[in-house]
């Protein structure tokens, strides 16, 4: 059987997945690379998966997972494989999956210990950043609050490292609604802030609490109005020379230094 080509009808389909829109009138998304589609595999319905021949030599294991799950399963040329891509050089094998966002009322309850919630976050590779880090800590889920990127952007897949698929994903629009369910889930608000009024080398009795981590967009940081609403309001502190953090730096040391915390009463 000759392979498809990027003019073969359900590759067309697939590649329209690159654009926002189209995900989110299909409720699917690519998956690539050998990591990011093993995990998928595990852990979501796979609906397609593309491959070339070198990735077919290279990856016969994946194939084999892929086929006695009953995934539809297509050999592709090279050209095929780079309209499916957003990357420069192509690892061979993508994956058509159902989008991973979960509501908000299940990733917020009684039961929550520790939240990422990245505010209006507008570059992919740190939104796949945070939630990496949320995954390492052991956090109970990433909220993408206000207008932030999507996280089945090709980028932000990849930066995740698989961990896109271990923790519930929320997209929430409203910063509000996002604030109102923590509240009301008697889960404590933390914002960082460079003149925050707490020291998180001093803040262990506050991070033993359930809770929430703001992190403002990477070049406005957080709506003060927002910031206002937090419980407190933290600042990590920097005894060398750096003017400051970037935004995945300052969400893995307050993350981990929540789980460090909350890791000592369980």
């Amino acid at each position: 059987m000759e392979p498809f080509t990027e003019r073969t009808p359900r590759v067309v389909s697939a590649v329209k997945l690159l654009r926002g829109a189209e995900r989110r009138k299909t409720g699917r998304f690519l998956v690539e690379g050998e990591n990011a589609v093993t995990e998928a595999l595990a852990s979501v319905p796979v609906h397609e998966l593309f491959f070339t021949e070198h990735a077919a030599d290279r990856y016969p294991g994946l194939i084999e997972h892929a086929d006695a799950d009953g995934v539809r399963s297509s050999l592709v040329t090279d050209r095929a494989i780079r309209a499916l891509s957003d990357t420069v050089t192509p690892p061979g094998v993508v994956a058509v999956c159902d989008l991973l966002d979960v509501p908000l009322d299940t990733a917020v309850t009684s039961q929550t210990r520790l939240l990422a919630v990245p505010v209006a976050i507008s570059e992919p590779g740190n939104a796949g950043t945070v939630i990496r880090v949320a995954d390492a800590v052991g956090a109970d889920a990433a909220i993408l609050a206000g207008d932030s990127v999507d996280p089945h952007n090709g980028k932000c897949v990849r930066s995740s490292a698989g961990s896109l698929f271990h923790l519930p994903i929320v997209r929430e629009r409203s910063v509000d609604a996002v604030l109102d369910a923590l509240a009301s889930a008697g889960i404590q608000i933390l914002a960082t802030a460079a003149d925050g009024e707490v020291d998180l080398d001093a803040a262990d009795d506050l991070l033993a609490r359930p809770t929430a981590w703001l992190f403002g967009n990477e070049a406005h940081g957080l709506d003060p109005a927002v910031a206002a609403r937090a419980d407190h309001r933290v600042r990590i502190p920097i005894r060398g020379r750096a003017e400051s953090l970037n935004l995945a730096t300052a969400a893995s040391i307050c993350l981990y230094a929540s789980a460090r915390v909350q890791g000592r009463q369980s």
